[in-house]
């Protein structure tokens, strides 16, 4: 038998140096990520054997075990789980995802234990062994194979491993840690019974361990000391936390399994946990995290819950169980009814899971809802010293983050997640739209909700306002807004750039319109009084020459030239028509390589501004009219088609 060496991927042999140089404040997660795997190897046969029974051969018992010797300094944690052959021993533990090992670099802080925490999440978990150990060894043999067909995988967690073949009986992986003299706590069973009830209690599998017993010295003088029974003991409650009674899973508990679950060690802001019966019988076991996954935008990225039938593993990414725009919930999903060999194209045709996908959305929004009922009610109480009473009904509550916080810290995170629903879930469309928030003119924050809003409008006012912006500076700054600043009408300040797509599906809330101010000529209906409204026609009729030779002037950019009301301190803006693509949709098209439309904007005029007085007598009327086109087009967001023509006409005018 020959011992091969290997050199590790450049990307492994960077993280290694990490794990041994970085992460040592926070040791005790090597033992959480190695149960962590193991249990993912047993839902793998487990998977497969629905295909191939004869995978289990004569071990039909799936478990993991772990054994420690003191005296040689090793822990070991083996599991009956799908095993690995040698070609895939080589390729996961030398190799790994370059783009997982980038997000996982780019994510680093600093702060040790912070960062020891992330490791699980990039599928890294297997080197956190090397925090404790200055040499790891590696035995498989994968399901199927003969024994003589088994592999040793050696490595110090420098720059190369070696591996060779071996006769290995059992299915199967055992990792043995042969851990380094400040490490030997974790060769001490009180110890390692502590780490396993911290974080691996929730594991459906049994986790054994070799009882101990105390024994006397045998001779007077000789210390007493902890000898093996040989007997074998469940130390987990080895069952699926998702099928216990709700009353029988504390908090702690189900914390913990969101922790195994989602490899993000940051508490959850909520979860629900229900049996479903009727037509359709499954238990729901759903969480909302606390902040965004660094791929929630991945495009490429799978994103479901893990689905299980009869608590046999199916997949972990079921993306047919929840919609595209919940992409970010966590959680699991146990159907009495679907088969056991169902395939992803089988999730989509399912009855039974377009009834699990309905019921699992109405979950979530009734989630949502909780967490927005309990943020507006402590808005509502807070005591003048800024103190709330309000008391969270909600068990889901976690001890760092109030109950009054929950939904403004769900908003930042997933805020604009959120709104692709309403453009993809017509059935829910009205409930998303009451879980919106915004920032506006009265608030620089995203808290204002369209409830808020039209609880607020002035009598007389028939539109719930909006402008859309590349960014909030721009929202605020932005000319459309002066006459509704100058009348104390509130504007939605919308910055996300899935906010021009997500309202063209949302036309009205509750029976009010929703109006852009950025789109077609400005209407305050009851607002506007007569003498308002006769101004503006006067000043229309006198500017009407001037009018026209701006059309003339700008006739390949702009579609018309028409005077406004809605301008007090700027000289021109631009907008489109009311059924119009507006500027800021069609500069996202643009820059994502898609097709735009040839649409024209209208530039509207201020008749009282000075500049606007001064250009019908000035000499250089070309130039100041693609100035004030150029300009009004700046303050919207965009740039000059030409920017050297307007650099050049600017100039012309300050020599």
């Amino acid at each position: 038998m020959s011992t091969q060496k290997h050199a590790f991927q450049a990307e492994v042999a960077q993280l290694l140096h990490l794990v041994t140089h970085s992460l040592y404040s926070n040791p005790e997660i090597f033992l959480r990520e190695l149960i962590s795997n193991a249990s993912d190897a047993c839902d793998k046969l487990r998977f497969e054997a629905l295909a191939d029974p004869s995978l289990y051969g004569d071990q039909p018992e799936l478990e993991v075990r772990i054994t420690f010797d003191k005296a040689g300094k090793t822990l070991t944690v083996t599991d009956t789980g799908i095993g690995m052959s040698e070609a895939e021993a080589i390729e996961h533990l030398g190799t790994i995802a370059k783009s997982g090992t980038k997000d996982f670099f780019s994510k680093l802080s600093g702060d040790q234990k912070a960062d020891a925490q992330l490791i699980g999440q990039f599928g890294v978990g297997f080197y956190s062994g090397f925090i404790v150990a200055d040499k790891i060894t590696v035995e498989s043999r994968r399901a199927g194979l003969a024994a003589d067909q088994g592999v040793r995988w050696v490595s110090k967690g420098a720059g190369e491993f070696e591996v060779e073949p071996i006769t290995r009986a059992e299915r199967g992986t055992s990792v043995t840690l042969h851990l380094r003299d400040d490490a030997l706590e974790f060769a001490d069973g009180w110890k390692l019974k502590e780490l396993i009830g911290k974080y691996s209690d929730h594991i459906a599998l049994p986790i054994k361990m070799e009882g101990e017993k105390w024994e006397e010295g045998k001779e007077e003088g000789q210390p007493g000391q902890m000898v093996k029974t040989g007997e074998w003991d469940t130390i987990n409650q080895a069952t699926a936390l998702w099928t216990r009674p709700k009353k029988d899973v504390t908090e702690e508990q189900y914390v913990g399994f969101y922790e195994q679950l989602a490899h993000d060690w940051q508490p959850p802001l909520a979860w629900s946990h229900n049996r479903v019966e009727g037509s359709t019988e499954y238990t729901q076991l759903l969480y909302i995290p606390s902040h965004a996954p660094f791929d929630l935008w991945d495009r490429d990225k799978k994103a479901g819950i893990k689905l299980y039938v009869r608590r046999v593993f199916i997949m972990d990414d079921a993306e047919q169980l929840i919609p595209r725009y919940l992409r970010f919930i966590k959680g699991v999903v146990d159907s009495a009814d679907l088969p056991l060999n169902v395939s992803r194209e089988l999730l989509q045709e399912s009855r039974d899971v377009r009834a699990i996908r309905d019921g699992n959305t109405r979950r979530v929004l009734s989630m949502l809802e909780d967490m927005a009922k309990a943020e507006a009610a402590g808005a509502a109480s807070t005591d003048a010293d800024g103190v709330t009473d309000v008391q969270d009904k909600n068990d889901t509550a976690t001890a760092d983050t109030p109950a009054t916080d929950k939904y403004a810290t769900f908003w930042r995170e997933f805020g604009a997640v959120l709104k692709e629903g309403l453009g993809e879930d017509h059935a829910n469309r009205e409930r998303i739209a009451k879980l919106l928030r915004y920032a506006s003119t009265t608030s620089d924050t995203p808290t204002v909700s369209l409830a808020d809003y039209k609880a607020r409008m002035k009598e007389g006012q028939k539109s719930i306002y909006y402008i859309t912006a590349d960014t909030l500076a721009a929202a605020k700054h932005s000319p459309q807004l002066e006459v509704f600043r100058k009348k104390g009408i509130e504007v939605l300040l919308m910055t996300d750039r899935v906010d021009e797509w997500s309202l063209s599906y949302l036309r009205d809330f509750d029976g009010t319109p929703l109006q852009s101010v950025a789109k077609g000529a400005v209407d305050l209906g009851d607002l506007q009084d007569e003498a308002e409204k006769k101004a503006a026609e006067a000043a229309a009729e006198a500017v009407k020459p001037l009018l026209e030779r701006l059309k003339a002037a700008l006739k390949d950019e702009a579609e018309d030239v028409r005077v406004t009301t809605r301008l007090v301190d700027s000289p021109a803006c631009l907008v489109v028509k009311d059924a119009g693509m507006s500027m800021q949709l069609a500069r996202m098209l643009k820059q994502a390589g898609q097709p735009v439309p040839d649409n024209k904007p209208v530039l509207e005029i201020n008749p009282e501004h000075p500049l606007v007085k001064k250009l019908d007598t000035s000499a250089h009327f070309d130039d100041l009219a693609h100035i004030l086109f150029d300009q009004a087009l700046l303050a919207e967001g965009g740039l000059p088609a030409d920017p050297a023509a307007y650099v050049r006409r600017v100039n012309a005018l300050l020599a």
